[in-house]
């Protein structure tokens, strides 16, 4: 955020977005931010619906996901058809979902890598909270 709030500011007037990818772009923040604070295993309103629903993990990391892939999906085809001479259709899909697909694949992979370094201590940087495709990144 340190680095997209200043470029938003300077680009505001040359070129704006929609005022609901800017509120797409601060849930985008808030969302690491909350799961930093409390670690996205423990964040509280999640755990009350972790309670509720007898869930057996917090699924707020889940929400962080959804989020990591649709809003820069979003930002990306506004972008897109802002500033390239693509149209709505198949290509501007398929580069939409590239730019967000990428930068996640890479950071899979980095989770993957800490798990093969730290072994079982990678639990609670993954926090896995018992996910079997969580395990399955251990072994």
């Amino acid at each position: 955020m340190l680095i997209v709030a200043p470029l938003l500011m300077v680009t505001y007037r040359r070129f704006p977005l929609t005022p609901l990818l800017y509120r797409l772009i601060v849930l985008h923040a808030v969302i690491p931010i909350i799961g930093g604070h409390y670690a996205y295993a423990r964040v509280p309103v999640w755990s009350c619906i972790q309670d509720w629903f007898d869930l057996g993990r917090n699924h707020y990391d889940r929400l962080g996901h959804l989020a990591q892939g649709f809003i820069p999906a979003i930002a990306a085809r506004e972008i897109l058809l802002g500033t390239s001479p693509l149209r709505r259709g198949k290509w501007l899909f398929v580069l939409s979902a590239s730019v967000c697909l990428a930068p996640s694949a890479f950071y899979e992979m980095i989770e993957w890598w800490t798990a093969l370094i730290a072994g079982e201590g990678a639990t609670d940087f993954l926090g896995t909270q018992g996910d079997v495709w969580g395990i399955c990144s251990l072994r």
